[in-house]
């Protein structure tokens, strides 16, 4: 199994960020990327990853394809992002797929859709996101119509690279071209908001601590008039 290519120091620092600390820094940005309605439904409630996408269709019958055999082509460390168009009455994702992307690294799977054999991922520790869980399958009902495009999840654009993060609170997807700017802010408000913690904790009330460290700026968008 190839080794995943080694990132920069300030990725590597940003894997313990939250969820909640990411959409914050993609606010004060001016940027969208918190997936509504995407959360987790099985294995650790925790991804990191860069994004390999997949866009399903409703089947041709006429020329019908498969769901596809994309895992073979992916390495440890990614995300797959799968893009059923949101639809609830097919999976696009079972147990099979869990064990074996368990078993080549990957870093999760998360999907604008449903997914089903739940238990065979939460046995293999295997981290999953999804709208929510269905038994029924994809097969001679959907098919993939294209691999490493832009996709949607929930209300986000992914495309193919942007970094993915999930947690117990849901996914955000942070894009690849402004994605050391992001984690730099998210990194930096961690900081403030552990001062501001430890000056709280040291007896200085909320307020004041919150006051001397700007809390109420943090998330504010740049662009807005309220920054400062």
């Amino acid at each position: 199994m190839p080794s995943p290519t080694p990132q920069p120091d300030w990725f590597e620092q940003a894997r313990t960020l939250s969820t909640a600390e990411v959409s914050d820094a993609l606010d004060a940005l001016g940027l969208p990327g918190s997936a509504l309605g995407i959360r987790p439904v099985a294995g650790p409630a925790r991804l990191f990853g860069l994004a390999f996408t997949v866009r399903f269709a409703p089947i041709d019958r006429f020329e019908p394809g498969t769901v596809g055999d994309f895992l073979d082509a992916l390495g440890p460390g990614t995300v797959a992002v799968l893009d059923n168009g949101g639809r609830l009455d097919c999976t696009v994702w079972g147990g099979i797929m869990s064990r074996l992307a368990a078993h080549k690294g990957l870093a999760g799977t998360v999907i604008h859709g449903v997914c089903r054999d739940t238990a065979e991922a939460e046995a293999a520790g295997y981290p999953l996101y999804a709208n929510g869980r269905f038994m029924r399958t994809g097969k001679d009902r959907v098919q993939v119509e294209a691999y490493q495009q832009p996709v949607m999840l929930g209300d986000v654009r992914v495309c193919p690279g942007d970094l993915v993060v999930g947690d117990a609170d849901g996914v955000v997807v942070v894009p690849a071209q402004r994605m050391q700017e992001v984690l730099t802010k998210a990194l930096a408000t961690r900081a403030v908001e552990e001062q501001i913690l430890a000056a709280a904790l040291a007896g200085l009330p909320l307020a004041e601590a919150r006051k001397k460290f700007r809390y109420h700026t943090l998330q504010r968008s740049e662009a807005s008039p309220l920054a400062d």
